[in-house]
């Protein structure tokens, strides 16, 4: 397979370099497959922070010049993030901690009563913070069209009703499928209701517009974003932002205060994004934000994608050589997505599979249940009131475990990672582990005792006598 011309370069990211000991001995240059928890932080993102960072200053709290500085940066990058988003010209850019912050802003914003219609497809972040709220919770469709029409048969369903809100991925964290969100924003819209784009998988890897998927607001996380942790934005229409209680109460969030002549205290709020961000706000993050925001729209997103594409593929091809392999989808083999698969290995235990992928491949991917716990286990055929943990599960090798293996990659994501990935999982469903592990502390890890018995048997050549080989775990 040849690559695209045009996207045979992959971005510079930090951590490119880095080499990690294996268990067999030496070392490796790491493979970060794991972008759909984390992406790395491209080099031109963290080179704009630190060329800033000599500037640092508290905003919209000092007039001195690195404050005003620093002021000026942290409403140009709103300005930077708008841009990026296609934002209509009144929406509002609020910065946040992350995806999951967002949609918990938005929760606590709604106005009473209201209706939340969510699909058991999203991520937690997306399925849990309506609490507050009348929350219909809708089965996982199996193709786009199946999930309009379950919408709209929802939606049609609870008429007449005063606000409400539609929750949608934009892509799957646990499949990667691409959801069809301009037709769930047209259904929402003409039965009267809103909808809100977890955003957090789609906008690494495709241009998400506001204005042209026509939702009314759109949520992602900086960590996804090739941006270091602990930022993210909420952005889309205002007046339910502007009349809701501030989402935290403190200085910066109060345009006024002073005291009655009861000894209370009577406060003005910001109108603004302002209004939900109070205390010192993190204005590095929000600067890095908009910086790789400027990142991916200068590499050209239909270069990106391409790239993206031939990465995908790659790596399906690799997986469909092997037959001990299932990877997990909705809406089918052909359905379009973004680099995020997940898959099971008949025979395997997920979190023994990718333990042996980090120790002996010096490969990082994710095993458990993705924070998705009701789409996984839909996807695995088990029981919705099944037990399991984000994380890897209490279960040592060999022991059944109701979980899943996730490789996903990007913008940042070199050739060698993914031929190493698949050489990898065809070499273990082939010829086993080449080590001993336990489970330690909920992980699945090397056993140390193994040492250099595994090693050494793998090395003569006998499957029969090497490491903890193929094991009973997750039926395929």
């Amino acid at each position: 397979m040849s690559v695209p011309t045009a996207v045979a370069t992959p971005l510079p990211v930090l951590g490119r370099d880095v080499t990690v000991p294996l268990v067999t001995g030496g070392q490796v240059a790491y493979a970060a497959l794991d972008y759909a928890a984390s992406a790395p932080a491209l080099q031109r993102v963290w080179d704009d922070v630190a060329a800033y960072a000599p500037y640092y200053g508290s905003v919209h709290r000092g007039a001195g010049y690195l404050s005003q500085l620093s002021t000026d940066l942290f409403e140009n990058a709103r300005g930077t993030v708008a841009g990026f988003l296609g934002c209509r010209d009144d929406d509002q850019v609020v910065f946040t901690r992350s995806t999951t912050d967002s949609l918990n802003l938005l929760a606590a914003a709604l106005p009473a009563p209201c209706r939340v219609f969510v699909f058991e497809t999203e991520h937690h972040a997306s399925l849990l913070p309506w609490r507050a709220a009348d929350v219909t919770y809708l089965d996982a469709p199996r193709t786009p069209a199946e999930a309009v029409e379950t919408l709209e048969r929802a939606l049609a369903a609870r008429e007449p009703y005063g606000p409400a809100l539609v929750c949608v991925t934009g892509a799957s964290n646990v499949t990667g499928e691409l959801w069809p969100v301009r037709e769930l924003a047209a259904a929402a819209h003409a039965h009267g209701a809103r909808i809100v784009l977890d955003a957090a998988q789609l906008a690494p890897h495709h241009p998400v517009s506001v204005r042209d998927l026509d939702v009314d607001w759109v949520a992602f996380s900086g960590h996804k974003l090739y941006a270091p942790f602990g930022s993210g934005v909420l952005a889309g229409r205002a007046d339910w932002l502007r009349e809701a209680e501030p989402y935290l109460a403190g200085g910066g969030a109060s345009r006024s205060v002073s005291r009655r002549a009861d000894g209370g205290v009577d406060v003005r709020w910001h109108d603004s994004a302002a209004r939900h961000e109070a205390g010192s706000p993190n204005v590095i993050g929000a600067y890095a934000i908009a910086a790789a925001c400027k990142a991916l729209t200068e590499a050209g997103f239909d270069s990106l994608v391409a790239r993206e594409e031939y990465l995908i593929r790659k790596v399906r091809e690799g997986l469909a050589e092997v037959p001990e392999v299932r990877v997990l989808s909705l809406f089918g083999d052909d359905a379009p997505r973004v680099g995020v698969l997940s898959f099971v290995v008949e025979g395997w235990n997920s979190s023994h599979f990718a333990a042996a992928l980090s120790a002996e491949y010096g490969i990082g991917v994710r095993d458990g249940l993705f924070c998705a716990h009701p789409l996984v286990r839909t996807l695995l055929g088990s029981d919705p009131q099944t037990q399991g943990e984000c994380g890897a599960p209490e279960a040592a090798p060999g022991e059944k475990s109701l979980n899943a293996i996730r490789v996903s990659f990007g913008a940042g994501t070199p050739d060698e990672h993914v031929e190493r990935f698949v050489s990898a999982v065809r070499e273990l469903v082939s010829d086993g582990a080449r080590w001993n592990y336990r489970t330690e502390d909920g992980r699945c890890v090397p056993d140390p005792a193994s040492g250099d018995t595994a090693s050494g048997d793998h090395a003569s050549g006998d499957p029969a006598s090497r490491g903890t080989g193929p094991v009973t775990g997750t039926a395929a």
